[in-house]
């Protein structure tokens, strides 16, 4: 059952509804329900249901106490009762019941249900982001098959779950009982507290024999999801309200959880202490330790959260005293609930969550921690570590991808297992976007040129200079387009945008840069000099188009720099038409041209001009040659040559 036994077992007391028991028997199990003991209350509710009674509070409680349970497919059943009882539910209930839905596979109605809570639900997060997501069982399959899983050959027929790492062990929580102790009987599940284990991970991947983890730490009330500081002398893990041999509890009488610190001293784990920002009135449970171990994630339904249960951080200070917890924001956190965070080698957050679009349940989501601590697009990690039903509790070794997770999927040895996995494909996207920038007309290297990205919004991300080779890199987002700016002193700043590739690999994108100074001289052509392109003129016309007089702008400003300068304007066509046609084409194109020079400024005596027609091609593509677009455009040009500049 999962995060039931801890985190869910005592936070959502809101979600408890009022008695209207019109019988004794519906009377005694809203009490049971009231107390979160929702075992005893569901054979309550079902053998009132056996006898066809039908009571849309009491389908709606026993729908509740499967759904918080964990056992979707049972929830999916009577909400299907409610539903067909009274279609005009709170949104909530159509939010668990499209959740319910996915773990039979009824995806179709799952989304039906999921637009209805949309429309009903005003702003909740969870209705945005399916909205904005309706493609996202696609997104899911796409990021699926990336593990390999396999039971993690450590279970019980009882909860085991919520596992860190230790040096080479594993340690987890778990209802078994080992004999010995008579061991205490939780409500909700009816089955025993839990306890931490620890079990060696054994070269080749197999595991040792579980055994109790440590008799300071274990208590008679609820222990789990611990996590270690890399020297191994600190740790910090969930217990219920229980320390030094009292219990607290809530207004309610209820004994919710907290977060707590113990130290290894002598090899024994001693000085256990609560931390300061636990209450007797919010859980705060399941702790994760960021890379530099200055900062502690939980999840928490304190003041501030936004669902049912969030993902809160807390600065640890070198003195041992914490900050402010601080809730991570709507990237992360929604109306449903998230808990189980872990921090990975790849300052990823892998977490679970059922208010961001998933296959049913809790499913396992990642994020990537940004270098100011802000969070990257929440992903599904996929199937098959994401079921149908419950799944959640992920950490992974970043250096050999091997992990474990929990589920209480269908086939499991117990009510939750843990599984081991070995990730064969990263799901992060990963790209490097480089080039090498080099000199336009002389193809050299151009080391030590400034080269600049931009998003799409032209906002700067990063600068770099070329190295010797004329090289840059970035690293770049997949799926994202990019301004790239190359600049270099004496040389024509240059711009491109790239779309980069949406999967793992390299974008090459080199830059040529153009000189600002060219040098010129007599048979200079200055259409190449200063980059012209063809000067367009429309299909067997020769009267200057727009296009043409931008080009034609740069041969005037030349000319009128140089004012002794004298140039031949030389007009070419393609093969294509007849000799004599395109002679006389190409004469009217050339005489237009000098026309625009002379109107503009340029005195007649320094302009000359010809037609050559199709007699100087630069290719092979003359007369019957089957030639492209491309080609015979090449052949389709002006020249500008130099015949004297003194």
């Amino acid at each position: 059952m999962k995060i039931t036994t801890l985190l869910y077992s005592t936070i959502f007391s809101v979600l408890a509804l009022h008695s209207y028991g019109q019988k004794a028997g519906i009377a005694a199990a809203d009490k049971k329900y009231e107390r979160y003991a929702y075992v005893d209350a569901i054979t309550t509710y079902e053998r009132v249901a056996e006898k066809g009674y039908k009571n849309e509070k009491m389908f709606q409680k026993l729908g509740n106490a499967y759904y918080f349970n964990a056992q979707l497919p049972l929830a999916e059943k009577w909400y299907g009762e409610l539903f067909a009882m009274n279609q005009n539910q709170e949104p909530e209930y159509y939010y668990r019941y499209s959740q319910a839905l996915k773990s039979v596979g009824n995806y179709t109605k799952a989304n039906m249900m999921l637009e209805e809570f949309n429309k009903k639900s005003g702003n909740d997060l969870r209705a945005k982001l399916y909205d904005n997501n309706k493609n996202y069982l696609e997104i899911i399959k796409a990021n699926s098959g990336r593990f390999d899983i396999a039971d993690a050959s450590i279970n019980s027929i009882y909860s085991d779950y919520g596992s860190s790492f230790l040096d080479n062990k594993l340690v987890f929580a778990s209802a078994r009982d080992t004999g010995g102790v008579s061991k205490k009987v939780f409500s909700w599940t009816n089955q025993y507290f839990t306890d931490l284990y620890t079990s060696e991970i054994k070269a080749g991947g197999e595991m040792g024999k579980p055994v109790l983890f440590s008799k300071k730490i274990n208590s008679k009330f609820h222990e789990s999801t611990p996590v270690f500081t890399k020297d191994g002398q600190t740790m910090y893990f969930t217990r219920n309200n229980y320390l030094d041999h009292k219990k607290g509890k809530d207004s309610k009488q209820v004994t919710l959880l907290k977060l707590y610190k113990a130290t290894l001293t002598d090899k024994e784990w001693s000085n256990v202490t609560e931390l300061p920002f636990n209450s007797n009135n919010y859980s705060v449970a399941h702790p994760a330790l960021s890379l530099d171990e200055k900062t502690l994630y939980f999840a928490s339904d304190m003041p501030g959260t936004l669902g049912q249960s969030d993902l809160f951080s807390v600065k640890i200070n070198s003195d041992g005293s914490y900050g402010v917890p601080m809730n991570l924001g709507k990237t992360i956190n929604t109306e449903g609930r998230e808990s189980f965070p872990f921090i990975s080698g790849d300052n990823e957050l892998y977490f679970a969550s059922d208010g961001h679009p998933g296959l049913g349940g809790l499913d396992v989501f990642v994020s990537k921690i940004g270098n100011d601590n802000s969070f990257g697009e929440v992903q599904n990690v996929g199937a098959p570590i994401n079921s149908s039903q419950d799944d959640f509790a992920l950490l992974i070794d970043s250096k050999n991808r091997n992990g474990f997770f929990t589920s209480n999927r269908t086939g499991g040895k117990g009510y939750d297992d843990i599984y081991r996995f070995l990730e064969r494909r990263k799901l992060t996207c990963e790209q490097l976007l480089s080039g090498i920038i080099t000199d336009r007309e002389t193809d050299a290297i151009l080391a030590d040129s400034k080269v600049s990205l931009y998003n799409e919004q032209m906002e700067l991300i990063a600068t770099v200079t070329t190295n010797f080779n004329g090289k840059y890199e970035f690293d770049v987002v997949c799926g994202k387009t990019y301004s790239v700016r190359a600049e270099k002193k004496d040389y024509e700043t240059k711009e491109e945008r790239i779309a980069i590739n949406n999967a793992t690999g390299k974008t090459n994108l080199p830059l040529q840069l153009e000189q600002q100074i060219k040098p010129i001289d007599v048979g200079t052509d200055l259409a190449k000099t200063l980059n012209i392109p063809i000067i367009y003129f429309d299909l067997d016309k020769s009267f200057i188009r727009k296009e043409a007089a931008f080009e034609l702008e740069k041969i005037l400003a030349v000319m009128q720099q140089y004012p002794k300068m004298k140039v031949d304007v030389r007009s070419h066509t393609d093969s294509r038409a007849t000799f004599k046609y395109n002679e006389a084409l190409s004469n009217r194109r050339a005489k237009s041209t000098i026309a625009w020079l002379v109107k503009n400024g340029i005195s007649s005596d320094r302009l000359t001009g010809k037609g050559y027609g199709e007699t100087q091609l630069v290719n092979h593509c003359s007369d019957g040659v089957k030639c492209t677009e491309e080609e015979h455009q090449a052949n389709r040009r002006s020249e500008f040559i130099i015949v004297s500049i003194q």
